[in-house]
């Protein structure tokens, strides 16, 4: 991701435009007047959260993201303003060296070999004896039926140590390159890799862009600990950055303005099959601020639907806390934990916690 896609992605172009223009909500975006002309009569000005987006539909029929809007309203040209958004957004400026543009290209290498260890995965599950203990587990024990199977992508890494490592090695892949997009570990005892997946479904993990960038993981055994595993911190992976299932639920979030934030995986997907298709998952975690500001691109109205244990209740706690802050709620608003338990509480009407 080079720096401008990078403050795009931090900077929420409703919260940037609010502090000049005061905006109220139409449906799916937003309208008020617009801050280049003079008119009192008609908000002809629309922002558009889904696209980081805005357009004068009036005298000035003008538009554009949040680079073109400070540079209209400052008067700056565009590396004043690329420096003032950096700085705003927290992101330290860096020139496109030779050594940038190959690291960039080395990233869409490592997003090609994750997506053939999807087509392995696929295969592992569809196609394979071995696969099959895996598909009977997702459409016995879990109900899925096969478009949901096929809209998630969902596969099965092999009960065997080596077998995908071979198998990528056989295509041409470096052993550095596995280990940089988390498919393979390396030995403590002594040289070499294994597989880090392995007898396990499978759950690709793209982010809102919908480009794959790691894989969640459920062992099938029941002695295989952790029970869920997933990719390692790599260039493409940061857990607190990514919300699991944004990227097929960004337009129905839109549509029914409403966010559903569930505990793992098969939460996203069993909501999806039952015509609920608004959820998303923090992956086990905690919310952090940038998932966050990535939901309040789409709705500011969140539901915290997590499982009803003390994990639950704390990752709840959390989740209303980062909410307040996020969402810029009076601080001095007091969330009584026994209280969340009985009864449906609020924050500033837009997120709400129900057990």
């Amino acid at each position: 991701m080079n720096n401008i896609e990078e403050i795009k992605s931090r900077i929420d172009i409703v919260d940037l435009v609010s502090e000049t223009v005061k905006l109220r909500r139409a449906g799916k975006n937003y309208t008020g007047f617009c801050p280049f002309h003079a008119n009192t009569r008609t908000p002809a000005f629309v922002v558009f959260p889904e696209s980081g987006t805005w357009r004068c539909f009036g005298e000035c029929n003008e538009g554009g993201d949040i680079f073109r809007f400070i540079m209209k309203k400052e008067g700056w040209d565009f590396p004043e303003t690329l420096r003032y958004l950096a700085e705003k957004a927290g992101i330290t400026l860096e020139p496109l060296t030779p050594q940038k543009k190959e690291e960039n290209e080395y990233e869409e290498r490592l997003r090609k070999i994750l997506e053939d260890a999807l087509i392995f995965f696929r295969h592992n599950l569809t196609q394979t004896e071995d696969g099959s203990a895996a598909l009977r587990y997702l459409t016995e024990k879990r109900h899925l039926i096969d478009k949901t199977i096929e809209t998630y992508e969902l596969g099965y890494a092999p009960n065997a140590w080596e077998k995908g490592f071979t198998y990528f090695k056989e295509k041409g892949y470096s052993e550095k390159e596995l280990a940089d997009c988390g498919l393979i570990t390396k030995r403590s005892e002594s040289k070499g890799f294994y597989d880090r997946f392995r007898n396990r479904i499978m759950f690709p993990i793209r982010d809102a862009g919908q480009r794959l960038c790691g894989f969640g993981a459920r062992a099938l055994a029941d002695d295989d600990l952790p029970k869920y595993l997933n990719s390692p911190q790599t260039l493409l992976f940061d857990k607190s950055a990514i919300l699991y299932g944004l990227d097929k639920a960004r337009k129905p979030i839109r549509s029914v303005d409403q966010a559903v934030i569930v505990e793992g995986y098969f939460d996203v997907i069993g909501l999806h099959q039952a015509g609920f298709k608004n959820a998303v998952s923090p992956m086990g975690t905690a919310l952090t601020p940038i998932q966050m500001r990535l939901l309040k691109r789409y709705t500011r109205k969140i539901i915290l639907a997590l499982d009803p244990d003390s994990a639950g209740e704390k990752a709840t706690m959390k989740g209303l806390e980062v909410a307040r802050e996020t969402m810029d709620h009076s601080p001095d608003f007091v969330f009584d934990p026994k209280g969340l338990r009985s009864e449906e509480r609020r924050v500033g009407k837009e997120c709400r916690s129900r057990w």
